[in-house]
């Protein structure tokens, strides 16, 4: 069974100052809520995408399984589904992975009376989001799996990021405020290529998948429809503030992060891309020995930050599958 609906938030105080108005988290959810209400998966969104594109590891022989656990699927700030720069003209300057969690957290409470989870199980920004959950709120959640992602932004990863929002904020377009004027199209082209050099790995170019795998005639097609066009189908506004959310992420909120790490009373998978070069395994390895009770499994692909993200990736899909069936119970 799946449901969706949108929890009214009233006016959103944040974290690092302003607020969001009248604020709205759109969700989703999938299989039923058990009567001890202790089934209860939490599956956060990533950078740009909406929960609806998201449901393709949901399904009894899929990675979440509905028919054992409730899963909820709360849609990020800024995805244009949630509060978001597209249907909000004043826009804060910053929102953080700490204001989406807090909100996940009221709504689990005030909608579904849900006071404890079970996991929570996020890829990416999504990813960052389950580390952010279990920092902020250490007894209200059992196990988290980090599946490409980190406790804290690493500044390789920040030097990526910040190309991306000075490219869009150089649009002329850009109307300040994380508004625009119209669809910047050269920025897209621009963001769309940028991306690209980070998204997938040299050994996924190397081996031509993007031509092999994904079935592009060529490399300029390949990055016209799977990146540039892919992008300028969202409000350029919303992937700006995401961009700033994801650069911002940090569990330790600006403090010690060993201290912030050692803090996580959960149990906590970190599933890395062997080949991921936003979030490496090098930076889940150091995290490790801060950890109370921590895994490591990377996963062996070529697909760099897409390993985790396996919609075309079957051996990737069937890996994640088994460790998280595994770690769940």
């Amino acid at each position: 069974m799946t449901t969706e609906g949108v929890f009214s938030l009233g006016d959103l105080a944040l974290r690092r100052g302003g607020v969001i108005p009248d604020a709205k988290l759109a969700w989703r959810t999938h299989g039923t809520l058990n009567a001890a209400r202790d089934n209860v998966v939490l599956y956060p969104t990533s950078y740009g995408a909406h929960s609806s594109e998201l449901t393709w590891l949901v399904g009894p022989d899929g990675i979440l399984d509905p028919t054992r656990w409730f899963i909820v699927q709360p849609d990020m700030f800024g995805n244009g589904v949630s509060s978001s720069p597209s249907n909000t003209p004043d826009w804060p300057a910053l929102v953080t992975a700490w204001d989406n969690v807090g909100a996940q957290r009221r709504l689990l409470a005030e909608v579904f009376g849900v006071e404890r989870l079970h996991a929570v199980y996020g890829w990416s920004m999504g990813a960052q989001q389950a580390y952010h959950w279990a920092a902020a709120f250490p007894d209200a959640v059992a196990r988290v799996v980090v599946n490409c992602g980190s406790a804290r932004t690493a500044v390789h990863n920040q030097v990526f990021l910040r190309s991306l929002i000075a490219v869009l904020e150089a649009a002329p377009e850009y109307l300040g405020n994380g508004h625009f004027s119209a669809p910047p199209l050269k920025a897209f082209r621009a963001f769309g290529r940028i991306y690209a050099t980070m998204a997938l790995s040299q050994d996924f170019y190397r081996a031509n998948l993007h031509l092999t795998a994904l079935g592009a005639p060529d490399l300029e097609t390949f990055l016209r429809t799977d990146w540039e066009e892919r992008f300028g189908r969202r409000y350029a506004g919303d992937l700006l503030c995401q961009l700033r959310s994801w650069d911002a992420g940090d569990i330790a909120d600006g403090g010690d992060l060993g201290t912030a790490l050692a803090s996580i009373r959960a149990r906590v998978l970190l599933m890395p891309g062997e080949t991921d070069l936003y979030f490496r395994v090098a930076d889940n390895a150091a995290e490790m020995a801060h950890l109370k009770h921590g895994e490591l499994k990377p996963i062996p692909s070529l697909w760099g930050h897409r390993a985790g993200n396996p919609v075309v990736q079957p051996v990737d899909a069937a890996f994640i599958r088994a460790a998280v069936r595994d770690f769940f119970g």
